[in-house]
This record gives C-alpha cells, sequence and structure tokens, in this order.
C-alpha cells in the first residue's frame, strides 16, 4: 500500500501544519541570534556568556517561558546543530544524519500532553523532559517533517554576500532566496554595478 503526503499541507490538518511552523520559526530565531556570524552585510559576533544569550532569547521569543542562562546554553549547542540543516542543497542527506542524531540524543518522541484541565495536544518531547531536550525534540521533528515530504528548499539560507542568516520560506513555491528586503536589494546592487563593470571593460 502507498500513501501519498501531498507536498507542504503534510497531514491536511492545520493544526499539524501550524505545529511545523510554529516550530520551524522558533528554529530560525534561535540560529539568528545564537549561531550566526554574518548579518546583513557585516560581521556579527553571536552572544558568549549564558547571560547574553537568555537576553538574545527572551528578546526574540518574549512569550518563551522560564529559560535560565543554562538553557541559554544548551540551545545555543542545539542552534549550532541546526544551522547546516538551513541552505543544505546538495548535502541535505549528510544534514539528516546529524539530525537524526540530535533526535536521539535529546531523546524525541511522539506524546499526548497537557494540564488536566486542557486538552491534550501532540508533542515531540516526554513528559517532563528538560526544557533544552523539549526544544530540541519539537525544533528537530517539525524540521525533520519538512525534509521528510521533499520541502527540505524551504529551510532557506540567505544567498546575499555576508549574511548566514535563515529563514522558513512559506513563498507558494519556495523561491525565496533572502533573509529580507534589505539583503535582497544588496544583492540586486551587487549585480547591477558587477555588470555595468563588466560593459566598461
Amino acid at each position: 500500500m502507498t500513501v501519498t503526503i501531498e507536498a507542504w499541507r503534510i497531514t491536511g490538518q492545520q493544526e499539524i501544519d501550524s505545529y511545523v511552523g510554529r516550530w520551524a520559526e522558533r528554529a530560525v530565531l534561535l540560529v539568528n541570534c545564537l549561531a550566526v556570524t554574518t548579518a546583513h552585510g557585516r560581521a556579527t559576533t553571536p552572544p558568549r556568556s549564558g547571560e547574553e544569550r537568555l537576553a538574545a532569547i527572551s528578546a526574540r521569543l518574549p512569550e518563551s517561558g522560564p529559560f535560565t542562562a543554562a538553557d541559554a546554553d544548551g540551545l545555543a549547542e542545539v542552534a549550532a546543530e541546526l544551522r547546516p540543516v538551513f541552505g543544505a542543497g546538495d548535502q541535505i542527506r549528510v544534514v539528516a544524519t546529524r539530525l537524526n542524531d540530535l533526535l536521539i540524543r535529546h531523546r524525541a518522541v511522539p506524546s499526548l500532553l497537557g494540564h488536566p484541565d486542557q486538552r491534550l495536544v501532540l508533542a515531540f518531547h516526554r513528559a517532563g523532559a528538560p526544557l533544552v531536550d523539549a526544544w530540541a525534540a519539537d525544533i528537530g521533528t517539525a524540521l525533520a517533517m519538512v525534509i521528510g515530504v521533499g520541502q527540505s528548499d524551504r529551510l532557506g539560507a540567505c544567498q546575499a554576500g555576508k549574511c548566514s542568516l535563515v529563514f522558513f520560506d512559506t513563498t507558494r513555491n519556495a523561491s525565496r532566496r533572502f533573509c529580507d528586503l534589505s539583503c535582497q536589494n544588496r544583492a540586486k546592487a551587487s549585480a547591477y554595478r558587477a555588470r555595468r563593470a563588466g560593459r566598461s571593460l
């Protein structure tokens, strides 16, 4: 028996899709604030101490919960591991192997979780998991689901010079190439200058 999964609408169920989107966007935020060394044409230094990392995460994800500096250090390690997933191109199989290792190490497992007075929700970490394990498992599973339905190109890295920011491409035809409009304009200006220089030779 063959089961066909429609590309991108992974199951046809909105809540599963929103799960993937939510955790993929959190992966983007973690990578961009903790693991990139260039942004918008300039070198940048990722936060190095637990307190700096905690401040960076809290600024990007104010609703993320009661993190500690130690949690922020753990999430910085996860972010560094996830960075190669974005823009992997023909290295996707190598990246997938590493992503599998992350899922195993953080003990990703489907679980129905919820407070007694709330409905159960599907998560991909065990009940009572430490925060870093829970986030790594949920983020890693979301990215694996994107890759697993043949949509790895949606996990993009900015193609402008001196920018290693990443993004989750939600365009209809997965055509996004830049982290934002400023890098797109910068790349266009650079290409224009190169064409003019070529014509003047």
